[in-house]
């Protein structure tokens, strides 16, 4: 008897140490609670039918010690399996006698308060997952034990069935019922130990899952072991509060939507506030978020005509065109002037305004001999002046002829050096000098008889080319 009372205390200290949960994430479960042992009737009745009939008759055939009489472990080892062991004590009180010649007859007797003590392993399969339930967790178990009825003792085959009921993750009200097959021949109190069926009614706990965070959700389920999180986003914060996690949150600080990976987007504009340049003003995404009023391309922050259409390059501003002849002033060559877009914005020079030039450079009259002007010229080049400003980006050629008299060498001397006396008077009154050459033919391109005074003074000449 010493030697069951220090095994029954090792059980004892066993689950008193062993109190971690029993299932994926808690390994380990305790239960303790009352026991009762049926005297026997199952191994009594001769019949299958009355070896069960009066299973719940606790009144007639359970013996019961009212108080703590049943602490068990168990481990759970995975696939909804677990195993454990199980310790209980007991007063046999009622115990039903020899099996009877007489069908149904099965009197109950005291043997003599004999004392009762089991120790039993256990493997047993739980059906909650099957059930996809949380609260109602029913279980088959098998195993052996051994177990002592008074002076007798024997090994048992045990089989049976549970049910636990679980209040909240970690506490449960179980049942289990467990029929203990003894190999004894007889039942003889003190002498054999007769096959008979154990109940016990109790409380299971399931305790001690990591959990190092605190936050209710053990490390193993725990995305996020180390942080404290929300039960949606498998432990893991949302530190602004938004819906969206911290590490799929872009803006983990601030509310945002799902839309903007958890970032504001005050302007509605479908830009998150951190990529936006405009956050306050809905804009355009190519834009960075900021408006483009007439759609020019120009944020109207940088545009000094936000409400006009108009290039970068003038700040958003449409080129103008000053003298109005449809070539932009940026590509008029003329802008003061209309000309033609053929022409680069400047006017042509017509055939009128050339027959004009040529009409007044033949009157161009020069000292004899010499390329010096005589004093009547200046008004005729004056006119020449200011026709060639009304065409400021045509280039002409001006060239000079000599009649036949004196030599050839000296005749082209001479006309060069009064073509270059015009040009360079027009260089003097304003004409840009890119757009002006001279050169001078000599006596070489007579335009009428050198045998006359009259053609003579028409070969002495000065003509002005427009050079296309």
């Amino acid at each position: 008897m010493k030697h069951l009372n220090k095994l029954f205390a090792a059980l004892l200290l066993v689950a008193a140490f062993s109190t971690q949960a029993q299932d994926s994430n808690n390994k380990w479960a305790i239960s303790f609670g009352v026991n009762a042992v049926d005297g026997g009737r199952v191994s009594a009745a001769s019949k299958l039918e009355d070896q069960f009939s009066q299973y719940f008759d606790a009144k007639k055939y359970w013996s019961i010690l009212p108080s703590v009489s049943t602490v068990g472990v168990s481990r759970y080892v995975g696939d909804n399996f677990s195993f454990g062991v199980t310790g209980s004590v007991n007063k046999i009180t009622k115990m039903v006698g020899e099996r009877s010649e007489v069908p149904g007859d099965y009197p109950v007797v005291n043997p003599g308060d004999l004392n009762y003590y089991s120790a039993d392993a256990t493997v047993k399969y739980s059906f909650m997952n099957l059930l996809k339930s949380k609260v109602i967790d029913p279980s088959a178990h098998i195993g052996g034990g051994y177990t002592w009825f008074g002076d007798a003792s024997a090994g048992t085959l045990n089989g049976g069935l549970g049910l636990t009921l679980w209040f909240t993750e970690q506490v449960g009200l179980s049942w289990v019922s467990t029929y203990k097959h003894s190999f004894d021949d007889t039942r003889v109190p003190n002498v054999d130990v007769a096959s008979h069926l154990q109940h016990s009614a109790g409380l299971t706990f399931k305790f001690g899952a990591s959990d190092k965070d605190n936050d209710g959700i053990y490390d193993k389920d725990d995305s996020c072991p180390d942080v404290a999180g929300l039960k949606q986003f498998n432990g893991c914060p949302d530190s602004d509060g938004d819906g969206i996690q911290d590490s799929e949150d872009e803006c983990k600080d601030e509310q945002g939507t799902v839309e903007m990976k958890g970032c504001p987007d005050t302007d509605g504009d479908g830009i998150a506030d951190k990529d936006d340049a405009c956050p306050d003003v809905a804009g355009i995404k190519s834009l960075e978020g900021c408006p483009d009023a007439d759609g020019d391309g120009i944020t109207d922050k940088k545009d000094n005509c936000p409400d006009v259409k108009g290039p970068k390059e003038n700040n958003g501003c449409p080129w103008p065109d000053r003298d109005g002849d449809s070539v932009l002033d940026k590509d008029d060559k003329c802008p003061d002037v209309k000309g033609t877009v053929a022409n680069k914005g400047c006017p042509e020079v017509s055939d009128e305004a050339i027959k004009r030039l040529n009409d007044y450079a033949k009157t161009i009259l020069f000292d004899t001999n010499k390329a010096t002007f005589q004093q009547r010229t200046y008004p005729v080049l004056e006119a020449i002046v200011a026709i060639l400003k009304e065409y400021p980006s045509a280039n002409f050629s001006i060239e000079g002829h000599t009649d036949s008299d004196g030599k050839d060498a000296a005749n082209q001397t001479l006309s060069e050096n009064r073509a270059a006396a015009v040009k360079d008077y027009l260089i003097e009154k304003g004409i840009a000098s890119s757009r002006l050459s001279s050169k001078g033919f000599g006596e070489s391109m007579p335009i009428d008889s050198n045998k006359t005074k009259a053609g003579k003074a028409n070969n002495r000449r000065v003509e002005v080319k427009l050079v296309r």
